[in-house]
């Protein structure tokens, strides 16, 4: 029998099931997409994820593709006003992430199991029935919900997902190309009305992560997110002629989303990452607090396979995580408003929110 299924194969679901099979428990992981995505979405690591890297064996391969030092370049309607450092983290995309993680992995001999889907979970003294879209039946002695903020697991668990979403849009997002621009900055446009437009250069890919205000029609509604609407915001606060965006791989949506699970655990059944918690973007702590969620767990569920402290390290997990997550909640709406304040002044931007933050030990 399986002694862990993992749910979800994005960076917490790959980081627990790395984690797991070092430490010699048998895994599987399963994912209802048809296959990898790749879109930059969360796109930097702090330096505690890549210590559980280094750990994992997978830090230097990221550390090849990712980039460091990248410069913020600042601008305020059409005008530069200054370039900043943009910290110690490493700049990568999470696709990339993703692809490193399957690559160790797989060197582990586990490979994803895609198109597989969780419909029913059940639970006895013995362990998890989980029965999957297709009607096949897998058992295990623990399940790992890593399946994101729709997370099905939690859902199918009745576990509830407490706090508050924003009605409207705050944010548009894609991958596109733009040939001409300067892949040596991370461009920050901003304007005095309030609004804004942000590309930044992907390693290793000829595309850049867009994020923007959205655009709004003439009743204040947001237009939803196009190449061409991309054009229109990228015209209106860049300001700078002859740079057209094409090929747009990932094209998204973000607003604001501060809820977290009311527990992380039901029986032998446990939630990680985003599955648990979701929160503001400000600090790019998304992708990196389900990696340290994943380290957590690894420990926990490793120490309750290996004998008779088995409960008290199941009961360590949520009493580690759990307080964890309601700080980085916290702290990350600051973050967020930080950032919203600072964009209004010339020369300041993200970098408002890139202070430490109690996302627990790794």
């Amino acid at each position: 029998m399986t002694d862990v299924l993992i749910v979800g194969s994005g960076p917490t679901g790959l980081t627990l099931a790395c984690d797991l099979t070092l430490r010699g428990v048998a895994v599987r992981i399963l994912d209802q997409r048809s296959g990898p995505h790749r879109e930059s979405r969360g796109k930097g690591l702090i330096p505690s994820s890549l210590e559980v890297f280094d750990r994992l064996g997978a830090a230097e391969p990221m550390s090849a593709v990712g980039t460091r030092g990248l410069v913020l370049r600042k601008y305020f309607d059409g005008e530069h006003i200054k370039d900043s450092p943009s910290g110690d983290g490493l700049l990568i995309g999470q696709w990339q992430v993703e692809e490193a993680l399957r690559a160790r992995l797989a060197d582990l001999g586990v490979q994803v199991e895609y198109e597989a889907g969780v419909a029913a979970i059940s639970q006895d003294a013995g362990g998890v029935s989980a029965r999957l879209a297709d009607g096949r039946l897998v058992r295990a002695g623990y399940l790992a919900g890593c399946d994101g903020g729709h997370s099905t697991i939690r859902q199918l668990l009745g576990i509830p997902f407490e706090g508050h979403t924003e009605e409207a849009d705050t944010m548009v997002l894609g991958d596109v190309r733009a040939a001409g621009l300067s892949r040596d900055h991370w461009h920050q446009w901003f304007t005095s009305d309030g609004g804004g437009i942000m590309l930044c250069p992907m390693p290793r890919t000829e595309a850049f992560q867009l994020q923007a205000s959205p655009e709004l029609d003439a009743q204040g509604q947001p237009i939803p997110p196009s190449l061409e609407g991309f054009q229109r915001l990228f015209d209106r606060h860049a300001r700078v002629p002859g740079i057209r965006l094409a090929d747009p791989t990932w094209i998204s949506t973000w607003r604001v989303n501060v809820r977290m699970a009311a527990r992380m655990r039901e029986g032998r059944a446990f939630l990680a990452g985003d599955a648990a918690h979701v929160h503001p973007i400000a600090g790019g702590l998304g992708m990196n607090s389900g990696i340290l969620d994943a380290a957590a767990l690894g420990r926990s569920l490793a120490a309750a396979l290996a004998g008779p402290a088995g409960a008290g390290a199941l009961e360590a997990y949520e009493a580690e995580r759990l307080p964890a997550a309601a700080a980085l909640l916290a702290d990350t709406a600051e973050r967020h408003q930080r950032v919203m304040a600072a964009v209004r002044e010339p020369g300041r931007g993200t970098e408002a929110g890139r202070e430490p933050a109690a996302v627990g030990p790794a």
